[in-house]
């Protein structure tokens, strides 16, 4: 068979996968504290010696195909919306949260206080401070750059801030939830909480649109590929295969 048709189906593939990844981003362009994920192609070898193989192995397995995908970190804009409880990270630093799977880390700081008196997300997970879920006792609550809560001019805990080195694989949990390696965080030095404010999407909506386009008619042409190679087999076993 034509290695074509296999360079085809690889292609069509990475972009099937892409157009997920993109629709997902486009979907989130409004989600506070959202992050982009972009993708990772890479060359699919069936040996780390290809000229060891034979030269149809060579031709069918050396294409490139959607090895993964990353966090673009960039950080969004914050803005102003006058309510206590809404809280960005001014740097590298994450919220942790108490979710059902473990803790998990934030940048959608969009939080209210429960019937138990916990701070919590806006899906109901806790909000992590230094020593476990933060109560937030009745009253009007203060939180400084630092995360220390008050309430009333009564400390009432701090934020648990968490900073990641460089290069640590962070992965979406959702549209706003972040998993990290075990023991991979650090207690953020380099970050600020700012009260009253909230951290926007760093997607950029047009350029997100206009990428999603560009890979869908990319996989349009590729399907065309797919086809035109279809109609040249069956004419090849309709036609040529009798004679020999």
């Amino acid at each position: 068979m034509d290695s074509g048709y296999y360079a085809a189906c690889a292609g069509l593939r990475a972009r099937a996968q892409a157009l997920d990844q993109m629709a997902g981003n486009l979907a989130n362009a409004q989600t506070s504290g959202y992050r982009s994920e972009r993708t990772v192609f890479q060359s699919l070898l069936a040996a780390q010696t290809p000229s060891s193989l034979p030269p149809l192995n060579q031709a069918l397995n050396e294409f490139g195909v959607l090895g993964n995908s990353v966090l673009d970190l960039a950080p969004g804009n914050l803005e102003n919306t006058g309510s206590a409880l809404d809280l960005a990270v001014e740097g590298p630093g994450f919220f942790a949260v108490q979710a059902g799977t473990g803790v998990l880390y934030t940048r959608n700081g969009a939080f209210r206080v429960s019937a138990r008196g916990q701070l919590v997300t806006a899906d109901g997970n806790p909000v992590l401070g230094e020593q476990g879920p933060l109560q937030i006792p009745g009253g009007s609550a203060t939180i400084g750059p630092d995360g220390t809560v008050s309430v009333n001019g009564a400390n009432a805990g701090k934020l648990r801030v968490i900073e990641f080195a460089p290069g640590t694989s962070l992965r979406a949990e959702g549209s706003s939830y972040y998993s990290a390696p075990a023991d991979a965080g650090r207690a953020g030095t380099a970050s600020s909480v700012r009260q009253g404010m909230l951290e926007s999407s760093n997607v950029n909506a047009v350029t997100a649109a206009v990428a999603l386009i560009t890979v869908q008619r990319e996989a349009e042409m590729l399907q065309r590929a797919l086809s035109l190679f279809n109609t040249e087999f069956q004419r090849i076993a309709a036609q040529d295969l009798p004679r020999v």
